[in-house]
């Protein structure tokens, strides 16, 4: 069972595989951080969206905000872009604050009933959770 491979090709082709295959396989690595022919390479990055259930889930906090009132609305299903025109549509509609926290909006004051209106007329299904 001695064979002499005269080259890396007969080595490879030994395997099964051929020489081109094992050079394209290693161009799309994807812990290649820098390369001499292209300089640094960004990763793409995978942005994921938490599929919604069918119903937007709006519920009241004060826990860590010294008793001042927000309304947290998750389960929207939306991407981050998106995320932040609902809510700065909501705030203008409820005229207060808030901001967009991970996959949440968060309105500042007591407005679940404006809130609540214009999601519908958004097209969501609006579920309240907590008192």
């Amino acid at each position: 069972m001695k064979n002499s491979f005269s080259s890396l090709s007969d080595l490879a082709g030994a395997f099964g595989k051929s020489l081109e295959q094992t050079t394209q396989n290693s161009k799309t690595d994807d812990s290649l951080v820098y390369s001499t022919e292209s300089g640094r390479i960004k990763q793409q990055k995978q942005i994921k969206v938490t599929a919604s259930d069918g119903f937007a889930k709006v519920r009241r906090e004060t826990k860590g905000r010294k008793g001042k009132g927000v309304i947290v609305i998750s389960g929207l299903g939306l991407s981050v872009a998106e995320l932040k025109k609902t809510a700065s549509k909501l705030k203008k509609i409820c005229g207060s604050g808030g901001s967009v926290v991970g996959e949440t909006i968060e309105i500042q004051g007591d407005k679940r009933d404006l809130i609540k209106t214009e999601l519908e007329k958004q097209g969501f299904k609006i579920k309240f959770i907590g008192g």
